[in-house]
């Protein structure tokens, strides 16, 4: 699998924020089919920082209603990756 297709986005909310502070973690949306040694290789190779370790969850199929129709928003994956001490991305430094 390429690099860029097991990085899908970054994830900025209100608790990764605290995690990044805090515990120096670093939240992704990431592509379903990929496991934790992809999505390792793809953070230290693009972002070239070194990861200690790569937590994975996946979020759950969600009805949503427009209207009187109703549909589904896809499951996704969910990458919670931890830096090593003293290193970021530079990529939420402007958030």
């Amino acid at each position: 699998m390429n690099l860029h297709e097991v990085i899908r986005r970054p994830l900025v909310t209100e608790k990764s924020n605290i995690g990044r502070e805090e515990q120096n973690l670093v939240a992704f949306a990431v592509d379903p089919r990929a496991n934790k040694h992809e999505i390792r290789r793809a953070v230290e190779e693009l972002f070239k920082v070194q990861v200690v370790t790569v937590r994975t969850m996946r979020q759950p199929r969600k009805t949503r209603r427009m209207g009187r129709f109703t549909g589904r928003r896809p499951e996704w994956k969910k990458a919670l990756v931890q830096l090593a001490e003293g290193q970021s991305i530079e990529f939420f430094e402007g958030v």
